[in-house]
């Protein structure tokens, strides 16, 4: 039995392309600035994004943190998102290791920040209180792509109140393939922009930062204090402009598959589909069968075959990929309508 990896985009494996293009590399010190393919990759990334400038960075938390304390001083304070990936999943680096404020957002829908509670959220000058400066959004989130309505209004709000504002794009171009935007126009207001090749993209590691070059000038300081000046890495970045320039082009195919599994799996007792974070490469869905958790439904979803994680007590997450077909997509929820009737007979038998 073929085992079927949904668990995650970054599962991936660089493409024969991509292990030509290392072999191949030229390659120079990073941290002297001399690493040609680095550079170009830079470059190519900042034009492709309509900013001036990049930082090629090991990886999105890293790209994350390093915009973050490029931004803010100790005990300044970022507005963000309560469920985004900065929020939950980087271990409060930017407290922890920044000094830096956290203040969450609740009220968005599914990613997108609500601008009366962004306005309701800026600290006033206060002696008691940290002095806002930046304003954080993610796209795409969770599976849901922002459209550029969306992005706009984050960034119009921001400069309303004088903020900055990052974006953390690990899954961009996955949000400008499902609106069929140029992906510029999805970051123009943004003074930071962050994403990652290992993301759908199949590059081995990588993330970029893009923005002016001053910015850029600053955060280089902050990716050599945090170990992550690099030096021959031109092996690496040669996969990742491939990712850039050719793996962009193919992310509509997983879009694709995730709304095939979608589709299969809405015929399942047992499974109920979250519809609200569809529209990308991502299924989610609660388990909805008495007694057992999600943490059960992945369990014997292993034994039969399919990886997928648990993101809370009742909520699974499947991702599609390159490594992922159609076929799959269908024996996937095979596999997932025998896990649920096993567990409702079990359900039953108690």
């Amino acid at each position: 039995m073929n085992t079927i990896d949904l668990r995650s985009d970054t599962v991936t494996r660089p493409t024969d392309e991509m292990r030509r293009a290392m072999y191949e590399a030229e390659v120079g010190d990073d941290v002297f600035e001399e690493d040609p393919t680095v550079r170009a990759l830079e470059e190519l990334s900042a034009e492709r994004l309509g900013k001036e400038a990049g930082l090629f960075v090991a990886s999105g938390t890293m790209g994350n943190l390093v915009s973050l304390l490029t931004h803010l001083g100790r005990g300044e304070e970022a507005l963000i998102g309560a469920g985004s990936h900065i929020h939950e999943h980087e271990q409060g680096s930017a407290s922890s290791l920044g000094g830096i404020v956290l203040r969450a957002l609740h009220k968005g829908e599914h990613g997108s920040l609500d601008p009366d509670e962004i306005e309701a959220s800026i600290a006033p000058d206060d002696v008691h209180k940290p002095r806002t400066k930046l304003l954080c959004a993610e796209n795409a989130y969770n599976g849901r792509a922002l459209g550029v309505d969306e992005m706009s209004a984050v960034w119009t709000q921001a400069a309303r109140f004088g903020l900055k504002t990052h974006l953390d794009g690990a899954r961009l171009f996955n949000a400008a393939t499902a609106h069929r935007v140029d992906v510029h126009e999805l970051v123009e207001g943004f003074d930071s922009v962050q994403f990652c090749f290992s993301k759908g993209l199949c590059a081995p590691a990588g993330s970029m930062i893009v923005s002016d070059r001053d910015f850029i000038k600053q955060a280089r300081r902050w990716r050599k204090a945090l170990g992550g000046g690099m030096r021959q890495v031109g092996v690496l970045a040669a996969a990742c402009r491939i990712a850039l320039t050719h793996m962009t082009l193919r992310l509509e195919e997983d879009h694709a598959t995730a709304a095939l599994l979608y589709e299969q799996l809405g015929n399942i007792k047992g499974i109920k589909l979250i519809p609200e974070l569809r529209g990308t490469n991502m299924v989610w869905f609660d388990v909805d069968i008495p007694g057992f958790t999600a943490l059960d439904f992945v369990r014997k979803a292993g034994e039969e075959g399919v990886l997928v994680f648990d993101c809370s007590r009742t909520t699974i997450r499947a991702v599609t990929h390159h490594g992922i077909s159609e076929d799959d997509a269908r024996e996937a929820a095979s596999r997932f309508a025998r896990v649920a009737a096993g567990l409702r007979t079990n359900c039953f038998s108690r």
